[in-house]
C-alpha cells in the first residue's frame, strides 16, 4: 500500500522515513496504535498518478516555454503508451521513489528535450542524435555540460541500481521489452507499417510528425523507421545500374589533344563557423554593417555567390563532407560518424596521389564528430587539432580566428617555401553559439531586436570578417597563384523557433510553412572562390558538394574521379535536405520537391538523387564497385607525398 502516516507514541510525533512512504510495512509502536491521517492509495496506482502529473507538467513547459504544443488528438494514444512504459519500468523497480526519479528524467527528456531541439533546430530528436551525444558533450562547458550529462548518467545508473525481478510482473515487463526491442531491430515494418497506415507521415516535416504523435509515440515510430531505412551496402547490380545512369548523362569528353595538362596549385579552404551576412535581417536595426567593408567588396566581385549548405545551425561535419568528397548529404545524421567506413578517393586523397601535402587545422578536440577516422579515410595526411595550437587568444573556450590563421601560416611555411603543392584545409572554431567575445573584442554593434543572439552574433561576424580579410591579404601575398575557398558552414542559431529570422520576415517559426525562397535562404551562406591572380569566381548559388569538382577543373585534373558521378543535371542545381530537396533552375526559378506525386522536373531530380545515394553508399560503406580505377603516383624525392593514413592525432 502507498501510505502517508503520522503516529502518536508516548505523546511524541514520530515521522516515517521517506522511503517508507512506498512500503507496505506498518511501523510498530508497542503502546500505541497507528493514527492514519490520510486515506491510503494502493501502490499499483502510483504510475497512473505520477505519469499523469509529469505528462501535464512537461506538456505545459513544452507549450509555454518553447512554443511546442503537441496536438490534443495525439494525447489519446501518446499518453497510454507512456503509461504502459511507466508500468513496465515500475514492475522492474525495487524502490518506488527511485522509479519516480527515473520516470521524471525520462519523460523530461522526451517532452522538454524534444521541445528544446525543435526550438533550436526546427525538428525533434532523431535516432541518429543518440550517436551525436558524445560529440555534444565534448564541446559543452560548465552548467551546460552537466545539464546534458547528468540526466543521461542518472537514468542508466538508477535503472541498474533499482532493477529487480522479484515479482511475476517484472518477468512479464522484461519479456515485453525484449520482444519489442527485437521486433524493432529485426522486423521494424511490423511496428512501422500499421502506424504509418493509421497516421499520416511526412518525410520532410518531422516537427509536424512529432506534434501529431506526441513524444513517446513519435520516438517509438521513428526508432522503428531508423532500423527499417538504415543505409546498407548495395549489391553490384544496383551499383552498376545507378553508376551507368549517372555517367550516361555526362557531356562527351574533349579529345585528349585538347586537354590541358594537370597543373598543381596550392589550395586553401577555409570553413567559417556559422558565417553569414546579418544585414539580411532588415528589422534588426543595426547602426553599423556587421561585415567588413573589405569582405563585402570582395564578395561583390564574386557576384555575391552563395554556398547551398546541407544543414542549419549545426552539424558542421556534413558541410565538411560535401566540400571534401563531392557527394550530397541527404539525411539528418552526421556522415562522419557512421557512414564513412572506407578509405575513399575524396579531394584530399586525389591530391595526395598527385604529390600534394594534405593538412587539416581545427583547434577542437580531435575525436569530435569522429574526425580522426574520417579525415584519415578521405586522404588527409596531417591533422592539427587543439593540442597542436597555442591557445593564446581565446573567446571563452574558442581560439580566435586571428590566432588560428597566424599559427596555420607558420605551420605551412615550410611546404610553401619548398614549392611543394599543398591542400591546406582550415576549420575555424570561433563563431559557435552563444557567440562569446573576449575583453580584447568589445561589442561594436547594437540592435533593436529583442532576440539576444541578433546582437551577439553581429559582433561575432564583425570580428570574424575582419580577421578573415587580414588572413586572405597575407595569404595572397605569400601564395598569389593559389586557389582560395572561404564559405560559411551553416546559418547561425538566432533564438528559439528562428526568432531572429522571423522578426525580419525571412523565415517562419515552423519549417512546414516555408516558401521555396525560404528553403533557399535557410541554407545559403557567403561563398568566395579566388582563382589566383584571376580573382573571384562568380558561381552563383552553388551546392556545397559541387565545390570539389570545380577545384579539380581549375587544376586541369582529367582523370576519372568519384566527383564525375555527381555532375549536376544540365538545367538545374539540386540541393537535398532531410526529407526533401529543391531544384534551382538556370533562370533562378525554385521548385521544392517534397512528396509524391512529383512534377516531371522533380521526378527527374528524385531519380538522380536515388542513383547518387546508391553510389554513395557503395563508396563510403560498401564494397566500392563504383570506385574509379587509377594508379596513384608513388612518393619519391621529386614527389614527397606522405603515405595515406599517416594522420597525426
Amino acid at each position: 500500500m502507498w501510505r502517508c502516516r503520522v503516529r502518536l507514541c508516548d505523546s511524541a510525533v514520530t515521522l516515517r522515513p521517506v522511503h517508507a512512504l512506498f512500503s507496505d510495512q506498518t511501523p510498530y509502536c508497542s503502546d500505541a496504535q497507528p493514527l492514519s491521517i490520510f486515506t491510503t492509495m494502493p501502490k499499483k496506482f502510483l504510475p497512473i498518478f505520477s505519469t499523469s502529473l509529469l505528462y501535464v507538467l512537461f506538456y505545459l513547459i513544452s507549450t509555454f516555454k518553447f512554443d511546442v504544443q503537441i496536438k490534443l488528438s495525439a494525447i489519446m494514444f501518446d499518453f497510454p503508451l507512456q503509461l504502459l512504459i511507466s508500468y513496465m519500468l515500475f514492475a522492474l523497480s525495487k524502490r518506488a521513489w527511485i522509479f519516480l526519479v527515473i520516470q521524471t528524467l525520462i519523460i523530461g527528456i522526451l517532452y522538454v528535450g524534444n521541445a528544446v531541439k525543435i526550438a533550436f533546430f526546427g525538428g525533434p530528436i532523431m535516432p541518429d542524435d543518440v550517436f551525436a551525444l558524445r560529440s555534444l558533450l565534448l564541446i559543452l562547458e560548465g552548467w551546460r555540460f552537466f545539464a546534458a550529462a547528468v540526466p543521461c548518467a542518472a537514468i542508466v545508473s538508477l535503472v541498474l541500481f533499482n532493477f529487480s525481478l522479484r515479482h511475476w510482473s517484472a518477468y512479464l515487463a522484461s519479456l515485453a521489452a525484449i520482444l519489442l526491442g527485437l521486433t524493432m531491430v529485426y522486423k521494424p515494418m511490423m511496428v512501422l507499417g500499421p502506424l504509418d497506415e493509421r497516421l499520416s507521415y511526412s518525410v520532410w516535416d518531422q516537427r509536424s510528425n512529432y506534434l501529431f504523435r506526441g513524444a513517446t509515440f513519435y520516438s517509438l515510430q521513428e526508432g522503428a523507421r531508423y532500423f527499417a531505412l538504415s543505409d546498407t551496402a548495395p549489391d553490384t547490380d544496383a551499383v552498376q545500374m545507378a553508376a551507368d545512369n549517372l555517367l550516361a548523362a555526362l557531356p562527351p569528353k574533349p579529345a585528349a589533344t585538347a586537354l590541358k595538362p594537370f597543373t598543381p596549385r596550392n589550395i586553401h579552404i577555409v570553413l567559417l563557423e556559422s558565417f553569414w551576412d546579418p544585414s539580411e535581417l532588415t528589422k534588426a536595426g543595426y547602426k553599423q554593417q556587421p561585415l567588413s567593408p573589405e569582405f563585402r567588396q570582395l564578395w561583390k566581385s564574386a557576384g555575391y555567390s552563395h554556398a547551398l549548405d546541407p544543414v542549419f545551425g549545426g552539424y558542421t561535419a556534413n558541410s565538411e563532407f560535401e566540400v571534401l568528397c563531392g557527394f550530397p548529404v541527404t539525411k539528418n545524421s552526421v556522415k562522419f560518424e557512421r557512414q564513412l567506413l572506407n578509405q575513399v578517393p575524396c579531394l584530399p586523397h586525389l591530391l595526395a596521389d598527385k604529390g600534394y601535402r594534405t593538412v587539416i587545422s581545427h583547434p577542437n578536440v580531435p575525436v569530435f564528430w569522429n574526425r580522426v577516422n574520417a579525415y584519415r579515410n578521405i586522404g588527409f595526411q596531417t591533422y592539427w587539432s587543439v593540442q597542436d595550437f597555442v591557445l593564446d587568444d581565446m573567446n571563452r573556450e574558442f581560439l580566435s580566428d586571428a590566432s588560428l590563421y597566424r599559427q596555420v601560416l607558420e605551420k605551412i611555411a615550410t611546404p610553401l617555401a619548398a614549392k611543394q603543392p599543398i591542400l591546406d584545409y582550415i576549420v575555424t572554431y570561433f563563431g559557435h553559439w552563444n557567440y562569446p567575445l573576449s575583453a580584447s573584442r568589445p561589442n561594436k554593434i547594437t540592435s533593436q531586436s529583442k532576440v539576444e543572439e541578433v546582437s551577439s552574433y553581429a559582433n561575432t561576424v564583425y570580428y570574424k570578417s575582419r580577421e578573415l580579410m587580414a588572413f586572405l591579404e597575407e595569404l595572397k601575398k605569400r601564395d598569389p597563384d593559389s586557389i582560395i575557398v572561404a564559405f560559411g558552414d551553416h546559418l547561425p542559431f538566432l533564438g528559439e523557433n528562428f526568432a531572429g529570422y522571423v522578426d525580419s520576415g525571412v523565415l517562419t517559426p515552423n519549417r512546414s510553412d516555408f516558401t521555396p525562397a525560404m528553403f533557399k535562404f535557410y541554407v545559403s551562406t557567403p561563398l568566395i572562390i579566388l582563382d589566383g591572380k584571376n580573382g573571384a569566381l562568380k558561381v552563383g548559388s552553388l551546392p556545397l558538394y559541387q565545390v570539389p569538382k570545380l577545384l579539380l577543373n581549375l587544376l586541369n585534373y582529367n582523370e576519372p574521379s568519384i566527383m564525375d558521378y555527381v555532375t549536376p543535371l544540365p538545367d538545374r542545381r539540386v540541393r537535398p535536405l532531410p526529407g526533401l530537396h529543391f531544384d534551382l533552375a538556370q533562370n533562378g526559378q525554385l521548385e521544392v520537391c517534397k512528396e509524391p506525386p512529383f512534377t516531371p522536373s522533380c521526378q527527374q531530380s528524385v531519380q538522380w538523387l536515388q542513383d547518387i545515394t546508391v553510389v554513395s553508399n557503395d563508396l563510403f560503406i560498401g564494397r566500392q564497385y563504383s570506385r574509379p580505377k587509377h594508379e596513384p603516383i608513388p612518393a619519391s624525392q621529386d614527389n614527397p607525398a606522405e603515405p595515406i593514413g599517416a594522420l597525426s592525432e
